[in-house]
């Protein structure tokens, strides 16, 4: 039986979100929510569910509802995630919930401390690893073609630069100096975690560019993140807001190397590329690889070019996961990967702000193992 889901918060991503579970066989979106009439109006004119303007109204008028969507934003695009989330916990309904999880850490470790407690789904949507590429890469890294993990590098950022640049007059962006560091890192983070696994010691330098300072601007918009996983392996994240112009992938690009192999995806959904260590099987034999030379790429373009492909994979997994039960610690991008990311994320502010002196993330809740997993 398909699951029953309100739609919290009708701004582009809530469509895009409603129009996701629509269109999923295993959800029926019975509802869409916002203190806004006309988005919630139209929405639900165009979807054909009932609109309603409080999360109390939908949550009455549906007390069989399964899964509430929270795709709220906000100040620094999570500052209204928190009240919605835990209203829906309250009811005893699953949640999924829009990145970043919130814009204040402790209010994220309460979301997910407090879904622990109800023994409910909350899972968050870090999309960006529900793609052919990275199945591909996370495959390759567990039949072990990339061995002990050395490194891990991943850029992202639009192509911009002072040409293009207009001072953003959001109410939501504009008085946060954080605004990008928030709202932009869930993602790179999320991923480099999702391959390398657990960072435990972050550095970060942060700036601006001079036309950003010309106009007084107060975005943090070029960040320079080193980082060390648990495991060893070393990482750097550079993030940017259309400050500058990127080569390899464009927008977007993570590299893994270790002792055994290196991959690439490009474009986040486009391409994956691997390039075997010289006298692993398949690659070059050293002594053929002169100077500079390196051994040609195993290379898989999916041709598929537009990022939004992304929503309706990461929702459909996170259906999948609660229609079958999977134990809660296995739910895919869950609230406590999400808390991840944000832990990671103000301890780069907590480093910036003290001019770039090493800090340890706080520690996750630990797991609660399901006995049946």
């Amino acid at each position: 039986m398909a699951l029953k889901v309100g739609v919290v918060g009708m701004g582009s991503i809530g469509n895009r979100h409603a129009d996701c579970h629509a269109a999923d066989e295993l959800a029926e979106l019975v509802a869409v929510c916002d203190v806004l009439e006309k988005p919630a109006d139209d929405a639900a004119e165009r979807l054909g569910v009932p609109a309603y303007y409080s999360l109390d109204d939908m949550l009455d008028a549906h007390p069989d509802l399964d899964v509430v969507d929270v795709t709220t934003g906000g100040n620094e695009n999570g500052s209204w995630h928190y009240e919605p989330v835990m209203e829906a916990l309250s009811a005893d309904k699953h949640v999924l919930v829009e990145k970043p999880i919130s814009n204040d850490i402790e209010e994220a470790r309460e979301m997910v401390a407090f879904a622990a407690a109800k023994d409910l789904y909350l899972g968050c949507n870090l999309n960006h690893y529900f793609t052919e590429p990275a199945e591909k890469a996370m495959q390759a890294v567990k039949d072990g073609k990339i061995g002990e993990q050395v490194f891990c590098l991943h850029r992202m950022g639009f192509p911009g630069g002072d040409i293009t640049y207009k001072r953003q007059n959001a109410p939501r962006s504009e008085a946060f100096p954080y605004f990008h560091v928030k709202a932009f890192l869930a993602h790179p983070f999320s991923i480099m975690r999702y391959f390398c696994g657990d960072i435990t010691h972050i550095q970060a330098f942060m700036s601006k560019p001079s036309f950003r300072k010309a106009s007084n601007d107060l975005m943090v918009s070029v960040n320079s993140i080193h980082v060390q996983f648990a495991n060893g392996c070393i990482g750097y994240l550079f993030s940017q807001r259309g400050d500058a112009t990127m080569g390899l992938g464009g927008w977007w690009s993570v590299e893994v190397g270790g002792t055994k192999g290196t991959f690439c995806i490009e474009n986040c959904v486009e391409k994956y590329s691997y390039f075997p260590a010289p006298g692993t099987e398949g690659a070059a034999k050293p002594e053929k690889l002169g100077v500079g030379a390196a051994p040609p790429p195993e290379v898989y373009n999916t041709g598929e070019t537009d990022f939004s492909s992304t929503f309706p994979r990461r929702i459909h997994a996170y259906l999948e996961d609660v229609t079958n039960g999977v134990p809660k610690h296995l739910l895919r991008s869950s609230g406590r990967d999400a808390l991840a990311t944000l832990e990671y994320t103000f301890a780069a502010i907590e480093s910036f702000e003290e001019g770039g002196v090493l800090v340890r993330p706080a520690s996750l809740p630990p797991i609660k193992r399901d006995p049946r997993a």
